[in-house]
């Protein structure tokens, strides 16, 4: 069964791409999930010094509208 969860196509260098997917390796994970991992540290460290993230300052994400 195909997943339903948003996709999103990310094009970054080679060089880039191969050192994540190494490290990825490294950390007993596949690409996707080295990359969900940074973007959940991401947003903790920006919530952490702005704040949870609540959508009703009127933001709607493209995904959602």
């Amino acid at each position: 069964m195909p997943s339903k969860l948003p996709q999103y196509g990310l094009r970054i260098p080679k060089e880039i791409m191969d050192k994540l997917k190494y490290i990825a390796n490294y950390s007993g994970r596949s690409a996707n999930k080295e990359i969900e991992q940074l973007i959940l540290a991401h947003i903790e460290r920006w919530e952490r010094e702005h704040g949870p993230i609540t959508f009703d300052d009127g933001f709607v994400p493209r995904s959602r509208s």
